[in-house]
């Protein structure tokens, strides 16, 4: 199949397929919480602190693993909005209002309850993201009786969620911020755009040059998940010649 043509998507895929990811998702984490305070969350510590390849097991899952999933979200939402349920500037705005309600009502209640104690006020920002993995675990588990449409409408929402939850980390508690390195991930940056105005429909490149973006903005101080959702915004996807009109 070219490149180009319309793909088939992983997330429809997963939020389509039944129950089977959710509960994957949900029985992971209760063994998780289980084993962490258990006689095993000495060994379960010292696993997640143990260092692969310059990083942290735990890093590897933070800002490895996620910036994949927000690669392949990102890409969903990329597809919904060339040609699916978000095409058109209404469909995309009240998921914004959403995902800016989602940030403020938490921090707000955050600062009501903190707000005689400065030293855990600064953690405001802390309930602003969304956790996309469970949001999308939750509706997976109620398989075909969740509409398309919804799915497509929260994820929408979970996604701007956390890149506005990452932007505000980003601005106000990133404490070691390298230029160079956020410099470098600019010019990265700017050559996957050329590529994709240039027209290139190979894959490699975006994928060789992703790499560099992930660890140039892993060095930077920025949170890497932002990584794949500005390597998702310059992958080329085109919309499908003709979609029937009941696919709204």
């Amino acid at each position: 199949m070219p490149f180009l043509a319309r793909p088939a998507s992983a997330l429809r895929g997963l939020i389509t397929s039944g129950a089977s990811a959710g509960l994957i998702l949900m029985a992971s984490a209760a063994i998780a919480l289980v084993v962490a305070n258990s006689g095993w969350s000495e060994a379960y510590v010292t696993i997640l602190k143990t260092y692969v390849g310059g990083l942290s097991v735990l890093h590897w899952i933070n800002d490895g693993l996620m910036a994949l999933f927000f690669l392949l979200v990102g890409l969903e939402i990329k597809r919904e909005v060339l040609d699916g349920r978000l095409r058109t500037w209404p469909d995309r705005v009240l998921p914004g209002i959403a995902a800016l309600g989602g940030m403020l009502a938490p921090a707000l209640v955050y600062v009501a309850v903190n707000r005689s104690s400065p030293e855990t006020l600064r953690g405001w920002a802390i309930p602003t993201a969304t956790d996309i993995a469970f949001a999308l675990g939750v509706l997976t588990l109620l398989g075909s009786r969740v509409p398309v449409s919804l799915k497509i409408f929260l994820t929408a929402l979970a996604i701007l969620d956390d890149l506005g939850a990452v932007l505000i980390i980003a601005a106000f508690y990133t404490a070691d911020l390298s230029l160079p390195m956020l410099g470098g991930a600019g010019l990265v940056l700017l050559v996957l755009v050329g590529l994709n105005r240039a027209g290139v429909t190979r894959l490699s490149p975006y994928l060789g040059l992703g790499a560099l973006l992930w660890v140039l903005v892993l060095g930077s101080g920025i949170h890497a998940t932002i990584a794949g959702v500005l390597l998702a915004l310059t992958i080329p996807l085109r919309p499908s010649p003709a979609r029937p009109q009941g696919d709204r």
